[in-house]
């Protein structure tokens, strides 16, 4: 089994930025495409963007141009940068592979990002 541990949540303003980190205990991160996740309560898990091995991203509409994922294969992190966030943003966020659940992995407890005023 290959533990994921998001971190770097919080509460924020809109407009607001956050930082969020997944550190995964083995060397997945090299090996799938790798993925940001997020709940809203009341709604379905949602991808919100993914990086291939390759480096090549893809996000949902909602968040291009203010989110960026990133990856350092090297200490098995990745890491998404939110800026401009909104209300709707508010969720909690989850890494994972993409698809999900490979290699070994599972859910981890995500971290909390609510935006508000």
């Amino acid at each position: 089994q290959v533990q994921l541990v998001e971190s770097g949540g919080g509460l924020v303003q809109p407009g607001g930025s956050l930082r969020l980190s997944c550190a995964a205990s083995g060397s997945i991160f090299s090996i799938y495409a790798i993925g940001w996740y997020r709940q809203a309560p009341g709604k379905q898990r949602e991808l919100v963007e993914r990086i291939s091995r390759h480096g090549s991203t893809n996000y949902t509409d909602s968040v291009k141009g203010r989110f960026t994922i990133s990856r350092d294969n090297a200490k098995n992190t990745m890491y998404l940068q939110m800026n401009s966030l909104k209300p709707e943003d508010t969720a909690v966020y989850y890494c994972n592979t993409h698809p999900a659940l490979l290699g070994g992995s599972s859910w981890g407890q995500g971290t909390q990002v609510t935006v508000s005023s």
